[in-house]
């Protein structure tokens, strides 16, 4: 690999060279993507998986193509419409299941997430396609980068949107450089449908739309056809989105209702601390200090070419989306670090681009060759190794059993069905032979109000009382109705994570009466 830093011209061995550190990259990035989809099914699905299966699953069984559902735009469960179909189909073909009815909305999840990876090892090749505008040390080292990132590898294995919003975020990256190597009317409208498709996939993904009428303004060739151009862009933006989102319109008083709710959520939200330095946080946790460094280089380095040039499109691309698309959601007070996952391509980028930079910055008469290669080999490392780690680890973890599964089968075994159970946090699902109901927070009522509800057992998820219980100073209310609902109640059975069994803390209540 440490070759492929080394100012070489583009001869048939090069290349081939390159081509085969690609495939390394692209196997290595599907498999941290593909390994153990099968995690928390169906006990433990991730928080908002079911908002998009369960939705896919009766539209199949249905044929209703009306979500009845804006929080998303609509793309990405229409994607896993066709993903289920497919699966029922080679499920029946096999002799799984003879009817619509005998299919469990679990039986997807597993194909679903399996559509989630491959678009998010996609990704890494669409980061190397847009990264040869940097040459192709720089692109194989950006899409090494985004092969092994911990945060794009997590959610890769989720039936979630973030993902996908990302890979057509990177999309209209990719076209609207090309629109601006070919400027033609056309190729602006192409990349307003990727754009359109990105805020087809996910809300967010509209600030994708800045990439093609950004080329516009600085492709000097449109000359006087920069109108045209940034009209088809808007257009086609439009379009790709209303055909992949169409009930958009055609249930348009529902999704006002529902879009006004989600915007008012967003913004009225209270969140302890500042969003941006939150957001922050999470981006040096998931490329490290040493990764992150070379990504504020990167940044340097961009400004500096935008301001002087050469090549100032790519450069003003590269910093400004990532920037704004930054600011857009540190104005939503709704948190989460995988509304990050749309930037990350750019970052790994830009840390490439200063690797590349500072090698090139290595006087060739002074410095031996060997030494240009340890130096290069040691950017290299420094670069994919910290989050690598990260990313192998997560899989690992994955793969082992946790503590939600322990206690699912526990209470499978132990308790009966139409057992009426109470359950903190959406971290644990029971099937529908049991009256469950998944709450935030236990606490919020007593042992008493449980058993005159009916309730027989609880079962209480560290995800939700562990702050309390760890800092009772700070939270002296939520701790107290803590140690009171476990004092009233008779502790049943308990689940401590460990290294073989990661997850939270669980504990089954039985509530007395």
């Amino acid at each position: 690999m440490t070759r492929l830093f080394e100012r070489l011209p583009p001869d048939p061995s090069y290349r081939r060279r390159a081509r085969t550190a690609l495939l390394l990259v692209l196997a290595a990035a599907a498999l941290l993507r593909f390994w153990g989809l099968g995690h928390g099914i169906p006990f433990s699905v991730g928080v908002d998986e079911p908002e998009i299966m369960d939705r896919a699953v009766r539209m199949m069984k249905t044929g209703d193509f009306n979500p009845h559902f804006y929080d998303y735009p609509s793309l990405y469960i229409y994607v896993q419409v066709i993903v289920a179909i497919v699966r029922f189909i080679t499920g029946a073909a096999a002799g799984k299941w003879g009817s619509l009815a005998e299919a469990s909305t679990f039986d997807f999840y597993v194909w679903g997430r399996a559509m989630t990876a491959a678009i998010g090892t996609a990704t890494v090749w669409l980061v190397y396609s847009a990264g040869l505008r940097w040459g192709t040390r720089t692109a194989l080292l950006a899409a090494a980068v985004m092969a092994v990132m911990p945060s794009h590898v997590r959610e890769s294995h989720f039936v979630l949107t973030d993902v996908p919003t990302t890979f057509f975020v990177m999309l209209t990256f990719l076209l609207s450089l090309r629109a601006s190597e070919q400027p033609r009317t056309a190729s602006f409208a192409l990349a307003g449908v990727a754009a359109g498709l990105a805020t087809a996939t996910k809300y967010n993904g509209v600030v994708a739309l800045a990439m093609p009428l950004i080329a516009c303004v600085m492709t000097p060739s449109t000359g006087t056809a920069r109108l045209h151009a940034a009209l088809a862009a808007v257009g086609g933006c439009g379009a790709a989105f209303l055909i992949a989102a169409p009930y958009t319109l055609l249930d348009l008083p529902a999704f006002l209702n529902q879009f006004a709710h989600l915007s008012w959520q967003y913004r009225n939200q209270t969140v302890i601390g500042s969003i941006p330095i939150i957001y922050l946080k999470h981006l040096r946790n998931a490329f490290h200090w040493p990764t992150t460094f070379l990504v504020m280089v990167g940044f340097g380095l961009g400004l500096a070419r935008v301001y002087a040039g050469p090549e100032r499109l790519k450069w003003t691309l590269a910093i400004t989306v990532p920037l704004l698309y930054f600011w857009f959601i540190s104005n939503q007070h709704i948190v989460f670090g995988r509304y990050l996952l749309p930037i990350v391509p750019f970052l790994a980028l830009l840390a490439a681009a200063a690797v590349a930079w500072i090698i090139n910055r290595v006087p060739r008469s002074r410095v031996p060759r060997a030494a240009r290669k340890a130096i290069a080999a040691a950017l290299m490392l420094i670069a994919v190794v910290p989050v690598s780690i990260d990313a192998v680890r997560f899989n690992a973890d994955v793969s082992r059993t946790w503590t939600t599964e322990m206690a699912y089968r526990w209470l499978l075994t132990n308790v009966p069905a139409g057992t009426s159970i109470a359950i903190e946090s959406r971290g644990l699902l029971l099937p529908p032979s049991y009256k469950s109901s998944n709450v935030p927070q236990l606490r919020i009522h007593s042992a008493a109000e449980y058993a005159a509800d009916g309730v027989d057992y609880l079962v209480a998820s560290s995800q939700s009382y562990g702050a309390f219980t760890a800092d009772p100073h700070r939270y002296p209310d939520e701790y107290s109705d803590y140690v009171r609902l476990f004092r009233e109640t008779q502790e049943v059975a308990r689940f401590i994570p460990s290294a073989e069994h990661p997850g939270p803390e669980m504990r089954v209540l039985k509530v007395m009466r």
